[in-house]
């Protein structure tokens, strides 16, 4: 997949209750929205795990979501490269996501999420 352009993320380990930032700068965000955060987290790690097993370790995803819940991109952050493919496979296998709450999209009708995910 080709890497995403820059433009504002969804921190979802912020979403998901991470003390990233102090609350007072943290944005607020609904129960819907952490929901699906998680599921889609979970989701990729389930197609992770159905995978043969491997090397384990961490990496970070930035993983576009259109507005239907297809896959736009995904780009490795941080975290070694086979590591990444591995990662890239898990979230192209757990794709297409449930549609991102409205509240996620951006005018363009996306959502980027930013997280770590740990591979076992």
């Amino acid at each position: 997949m080709r890497p995403l352009p820059l433009r504002p993320l969804v921190l979802a380990a912020l979403m998901l209750g991470a003390a990233l930032a102090p609350a007072s700068a943290a944005p607020r965000v609904d129960g819907r929205a952490k929901a699906w955060v998680a599921g889609v987290v979970s989701r990729i790690g389930m197609a992770d795990r159905a995978a043969a097993p491997g090397r384990g370790g961490q990496v970070t995803l930035r993983v576009r979501i259109e507005a239907d819940g297809a896959l736009g991109g995904i780009v490795l952050e941080e975290g070694p490269a086979a590591l990444g493919a591995r990662a890239a496979r898990a979230v192209q296998a757990a794709a297409p996501f449930p549609p991102p709450p409205s509240g996620l999209l951006t005018l363009e009708g996306f959502t980027e999420l930013s997280f770590p995910l740990t591979l076992r």
